[in-house]
């Protein structure tokens, strides 16, 4: 008969023992791959080229070309609107690489929201 509150055969802390080792490896390939990602750049145009936004895996701005087609001083709302329409397409493209790295390190867990079952 086996003992109450016990691990029979010891298995238990093992396994226990093999998780954390797990868990503590995947935290190190997690924080290489944010790291990895905070250095990408992610370009985007508006306007036919005419603005230009760079941000980097922080969601910084790095920079913003224009075009002097595209400055027009009569225009201002124009120019603001492409300059806001390319931050945004680049920052969506920096969250896309951002969630196919978890992704890819959780296996479509869906880890964000809890668990699937």
């Amino acid at each position: 008969m086996a003992k109450r509150g016990g691990f029979p055969g010891g298995a238990m802390p093992g396994n226990m023992n093999n998780l954390m080792k797990q868990a503590q490896r995947m935290q190190r390939q997690m924080e290489e791959n944010q790291k990895e990602l905070e250095t990408k750049e992610f370009t985007a145009k508006a306007g036919g080229g005419a603005v230009e936004v760079t941000v980097s895996g922080k969601k910084e701005v790095i920079s913003v070309k224009l075009t002097e087609e595209v400055v027009d001083p009569d225009d201002i709302e124009m120019l603001q609107d492409l300059i806001v329409a390319a931050t945004n397409e680049a920052l969506r493209m920096a969250d896309e690489a951002s969630a196919a790295v978890m992704s890819k390190m959780t296996g479509g867990l869906g880890m964000g929201g809890g668990f699937p079952f």
